[in-house]
């Protein structure tokens, strides 16, 4: 018995430091994930008056990928809000760039999270771990506003 255990003891030690280092990096969801970008962030941002968003659950992109959270906020552009906390960063990622496939041609956007870029249309999509999210005001003119935006949602991730 001695010897089983003293043979498993650098095994159960790499499995313990697995474990540590694969939830290290991995963002819970919060109660109200609407709440990482407050209405008052929102107007200070894009210069006007926003409501509380109006949460609504967000569809899956892909059969066995996690429902997300929506998030609209009215105001003189209405910014969609979407947010994605995937079951890990390795899946988050493989998600992003099987998504990214549909947004083409993109601009990369940098410091925000992990990996950004901007679609054809102006909507901002990042990558932070295993979240990922998404923020659109319905016009490629304020991508300077969802790029600080984005950084305050990946600042809290």
């Amino acid at each position: 018995m001695t010897r089983f255990v003293k043979a498993m003891s650098p095994i159960a030690a790499l499995f313990a430091v697995y474990l540590f280092t694969a939830s290290a990096h991995a963002a819970t969801e919060p109660p109200d994930p609407c709440s990482l970008l407050t209405p008052a962030q929102v107007g200070n941002v894009m210069r006007a008056t926003y409501t509380a968003p109006l949460k609504s659950v967000a569809p899956q992109p892909y059969a066995n990928s996690v429902t997300g959270t929506d998030c609209r906020y009215n105001g003189r552009n209405q910014l969609w809000f979407r947010i994605y906390y995937d079951r890990s960063a390795n899946d988050a990622t493989t998600l992003f760039a099987k998504l990214k496939m549909f947004y083409s041609p993109t601009t990369p956007a940098s410091g925000i999270g992990d990996e950004a870029y901007f679609d054809k249309e102006g909507a901002l999509h990042a990558r932070k771990g295993n979240v990922r999210f998404y923020l659109n005001a319905g016009t490629d003119k304020l991508q300077a506003a969802l790029t600080k935006l984005g950084e305050i949602v990946a600042g809290q991730l």
